[in-house]
């Protein structure tokens, strides 16, 4: 019985009820939860919500996949080229790696090219190597493939060296 990793869309509001309905039936799930400092007018309070809105990761056979679809709140799953979209571990580990390490993480829709070939040399991501998509003065985005989004955290520039630098290529 092969196992993947897919996402299910749910109704508004419903990523951590959802979450409990899965892990009730024995279902493998993750709500990336991302931790925010939230600003009241007498205190600040460190709170978890979810990364992904409307959305929750399951990790289902293919004849796991009828339970998941009744369960309520879930919507239905991603579907990409009319096939529920598999996610590949790296990247939900990936995911778990940069919320375990960073706070106030946002997430933006993705639509622009991949340029050049980084590898990171410090962090949580150290060796990993990826694709710069944007560098401000201190602000590297990562892009996640698969979800069509990017990641984004403020990283070092020393902490970062070339890969390859788009249009050549090195030996």
């Amino acid at each position: 019985m092969e196992l993947n990793w897919y996402a299910v869309y749910t109704r508004a509001r419903w990523e951590k009820k959802v979450a409990d309905q899965l892990t009730k039936v024995a279902i493998e799930n993750y709500c990336p939860l991302n931790r925010v400092v939230k600003q009241w007018s007498d205190r600040k309070k460190t709170i978890e919500e979810p990364l992904f809105i409307s959305y929750v990761f399951v990790r289902a056979s293919k004849q796991q996949m009828n339970m998941v679809r009744e369960l309520y709140g879930i919507v239905n799953f991603v579907y990409w080229l009319g096939k529920p979209a598999i996610i590949p571990d790296p990247e939900i580990q990936s995911i778990k790696q940069f919320l375990n390490a960073y706070q106030n993480v946002r997430i933006e829709p993705v639509a622009l090219n991949v340029q050049d070939r980084i590898k990171i040399l410090q962090g949580p991501f150290s060796e990993m190597e990826g694709h710069i998509i944007a560098v401000n003065k201190r602000s590297v985005k990562v892009m996640l493939p698969t979800l069509r989004c990017f990641m984004t955290v403020e990283i070092e520039k020393e902490k970062v060296d070339f890969v390859q630098k788009y249009g050549s290529s090195f030996s």
